[in-house]
């Protein structure tokens, strides 16, 4: 009787010491949901950091083009402003010779006047 008892026991510890192939699937399952679910999560936030990545190089692109454009735009004001300078000092030009063609036609009207009074 004795030796039955001392195998009961013996048979216990190892049936009861098991874990079953059902039981771990039940202490596992919430586990990998869990997993599963933090990992859809991290894949989302990844896609949204590319795509936060992708839009800081493309405003960088864009600021690049915008201040080429700036310099180019800048390069035509100076050469705007160079020409309109240009014109002013042929302006002037036009007006003093305009000044010395009419103080000439003053004295040659006043010669032919002296002339006609002699």
């Amino acid at each position: 009787m004795k030796g039955l008892v001392v195998m009961m026991c013996v048979a216990m510890l190892f049936t009861a010491g098991c874990a079953t192939e059902s039981f771990v699937k039940e202490q596992t399952d919430p586990i990998n949901s869990r997993i599963d679910k933090v990992d859809s999560r991290l894949s989302g936030i990844e896609s949204k950091l590319n795509d936060l990545e992708k839009k800081e190089v493309q405003p960088a692109a864009e600021l690049d083009a915008m201040k080429k454009e700036a310099d180019a735009v800048k390069a035509d004001v100076q050469k705007a402003d160079a020409a309109a300078n240009r014109a002013e000092a042929a302006a002037g030009k036009a007006e003093d010779a305009a000044n010395r063609a009419e103080a000439s036609a003053k004295k040659a009207e006043k010669a032919f006047e002296m002339q006609q009074k002699k």
